[in-house]
Formats: structure tokens, sequence, C-alpha cells
């Protein structure tokens, strides 16, 4: 098999679309080894699909056993657009920024494919398996030890440069690439995401509890979202970026002009009552393509409720029971609609 060097890969990756890449040997981190002991402590909350492939997740030669390198590829994605702790209003609906534009996974997948063919231009066919968050593999582990940045008190990756608005994408390869030089923590004694965070998440530097993490419990979350965290969800109407948003990392972040990751018509600051009074098929063809489909209508309107409740205008509770017949006999909606009426009726 010809070699393909390190610099090489970069440069087919920075073609492909990519903003930075880096080399991760096959290797048994330490770091990989805590995600049973998270698991074992509940942490994963309602994601029971990790437990299944937890031993899958410590070894990517579980994947590909011919694996002699992970090709780490970050993409940023941070629109140009303040961040949600400065000057939040509480009738605007807050969006996770990554999923202001188009879904993430097909952009990069494609992007990800452009790369894999070039390599094989220059080295021929090789065994390969290429995730973007679909995968078992713990990404952020190995970015760091391909050098894209540390993994933050924060549980996210932050890189000195960009910041850490970056999808993180894997090639699990058989190619022997020369791996990069691991990243170092630049933390330091910084505690600001901990002390941020509304919900207490950030139960201890580099641990998320996800039981307690508004981003869990507005998108993966199926159920209720737990009374003691509703207060503490304000306008929070999907996912949440506030341990971001306060990171000194991000005071200076690279900023994207990539058109998939500008905001959409309509989720571009939108208030709360502007996504609530939308039909549910309105609804639909606003998140066509986008990551926010993934909670789907009645998880999005479950939030919408408890951050209207949230937004202390008394004159939002018609709204909220006004709601059409469909949602109103959606049980989970109905009962959030009906704590967010409560509240904001006093």
């Amino acid at each position: 098999m010809p070699e393909v060097s390190r610099d090489e890969v970069k440069r087919l990756a920075a073609a492909a679309g990519f903003d930075i890449c880096g080399i991760a040997p096959v290797e048994q981190f330490a770091e990989l080894e805590f995600l049973k002991e998270w698991i074992e402590r509940g942490y994963h909350a309602g994601m029971e699909y990790l437990t299944r492939n937890a031993d899958r997740r410590a070894d990517v030669r579980a994947i590909v056993p011919a694996a002699r390198c992970v090709i780490m590829l970050g993409t940023v994605y941070n629109a140009d657009r303040p961040y949600s702790t400065e000057d939040p209003r509480p009738e605007q609906a807050t969006l996770a920024r990554y999923a202001w534009g188009d879904d993430y996974h097909p952009v990069i997948e494609a992007r990800m494919g452009r790369l894999v063919e070039s390599l094989r231009a220059i080295a021929g066919d090789f065994e390969h398996r290429a995730y973007v968050d679909t995968g078992p593999v713990q990404e952020r582990v190995y970015a760091k030890y391909a050098g894209l940045g540390w993994i933050g008190k924060n549980t996210c990756l932050i890189n000195r440069d960009l910041g850490s608005w970056l999808f993180l994408s894997a090639i699990i390869c058989a190619l022997p690439v020369e791996p990069d030089t691991p990243a170092l923590d630049h933390c330091g004694r910084c505690t600001l995401c901990i002390d941020a965070c509304p919900t207490d998440a950030l139960v201890a530097p580099y641990q998320l509890d996800a039981r307690r993490c508004l981003s869990y419990l507005t998108i993966e979350n199926k159920g209720s979202i737990p009374g003691e965290y509703r207060e503490g969800t304000g306008a929070h109407a999907y996912g949440c970026d506030i341990c971001q948003d306060v990171c000194p990392w991000n005071r200076k972040a690279a900023v994207t002009s990539d058109a998939p990751w500008q905001p959409r018509p309509g989720l571009d600051a939108p208030t709360l009552l502007a996504l609530w009074t939308r039909s549910d098929d309105e609804l639909r063809a606003l998140l066509k393509g986008s990551a926010m489909k993934r909670a789907g209508i009645r998880r999005l309107r479950r939030n919408l409720a408890v951050s209207i409740g949230n937004s202390g205008d008394p004159e939002a509770a018609a709204a909220l029971e006004s709601c059409a017949e469909e949602t109103a006999a959606d049980p989970l909606v109905r009962e959030h609609v009906a704590w967010a009426v409560e509240k904001l009726r006093g």
C-alpha cells in the first residue's frame, strides 16, 4: 500500500471542506475507559444505546480490526450571531447554535466521502469506517490525541485558535499515517462553565451528568422535563450552549460563512410565541433537513411550553391554551402547557 503523509492527508481534508484535521494513533488511551464509569454513575440518563456498545467504544479496533490510525476532522459551525448569554430576552427562543442551519450529518458525510476518494486515488482501496456523531467512537478522545484540542471542563473539545464550536467526525482506517502530538489542557483554574450551568449539570470538572443537562432534557429526553429543572430551562427551546458561550476560548472563536451553518429563516432568533403559534405542518416544513428534526414536533412543543412559562408574560397563557386540537390532545404537551399556564398566572 503506498504511503500517505500526514501533511497530504491534511491538505486533502482542507480541500474537502474541513477546517482542521489531525491524526490520532490507535491505542488504549486512559480516557477511553472513563465511559464505563460514567455510565455506572447513571450520568448517561436515558441514552441506553451507550450501554449497548460501551465495549466497542473503548477501542476502534472493535470496528476496524486492521485500524492503524484515526483521521480526526473538525468543522467550524459558529455563525456570526450573538451568544445566548449576551443580553438574553425572555421572549426569544434560545436554540442550540449547531441546529440553526442544515443537518450536519449529510453535509459532513459528503465531505468525508470526498476525502476518502482523494485518499484512494493515492493509496488505493483501504479498509475504513467514517462517522459523524453516529458510530461507537469517542470522538473527543481521539481528537485530543490528534492534536485538535483538549477536552475542557465543560466536556467539549476546545481548540486554542478556533474555539469549541466544532463538529467532530472520524475516519477509522488502515492507512499507516504518522500521528500528531496530543493537545495540552489549557483550562487552568477557570470554572466559568461550571459556575454558569443553570441546572448544575457539570458536577465536577470534566464530568457531565446528562440527567441535569438542558441539551439532554430538551433533545434526547423523550418524556417529561423534571419539575426541578423547568425554571432552569429558561428560554432554551432546543439544546443549550451556555457552557460554551461563557468559555474564554470562545471570546475570539472562529466564525464561519459556510452556507449550511447559517441560520435558516424562521430559526434566526425567533420568539417563543412565533414558533408556538405555527401549525404542526408549518413546524415540520421549517425543520425539514434540520438537525432539530431529532426532537420532533411534540418534544419541541413540550420545550416551548416550558420556555413560554418562564417568559413572565401573562398574556402568553392564552396563546398556550389556544393551541391546535392535535397539540392539546398530546398528554406530554398538555402536561407542560398546564405547568406553564399556572406559572404565568401565578
